[in-house]
């Protein structure tokens, strides 16, 4: 089921009435994106498997604070690692992560063009 308003006449609160746990899901999600360096965390697992220290350096943050972040992302479901010897690697959960941020940065992007046309 979506949730959408333009999937149909449903009206939106009985679209929504019975996802009430998801929405509440989706809104800590949000909330857990509102931090600046977990979001730039976040961006910089998207393409591929990416190494603490590499996250750290791209971040500008140090490794003991990206991998603490890290944490909060995995317990969202955000992201997921796998080890390579004795190395984790950490990337997007999967491809509905990687198009909610890019989309979200793309339209931010369309946002700032916008106001430039003003």
């Amino acid at each position: 089921m979506s949730v959408c308003p333009s999937d149909g006449p449903a009206p939106l609160d009985e679209a929504l009435g019975d996802r009430q746990a998801e929405i509440a899901v989706v809104a800590e999600t949000f909330k857990l994106l509102g931090d600046p360096t977990r979001l730039k965390i976040l961006i910089a697992c998207l393409a591929e498997p990416v190494a603490v220290g590499d996250i750290a350096e791209r971040v500008e943050a140090s490794p003991s604070l990206v991998s603490h972040h890290l944490r909060l992302l995995r317990g969202a479901r955000l992201v997921r690692r796998t080890r390579k010897a004795r190395q984790m690697y950490y990337e997007a959960a999967d491809h509905h992560i990687r198009h909610v941020v890019s989309d979200m940065i793309v339209h931010a992007g369309e946002h700032d063009a916008d106001e430039a046309d003003l």
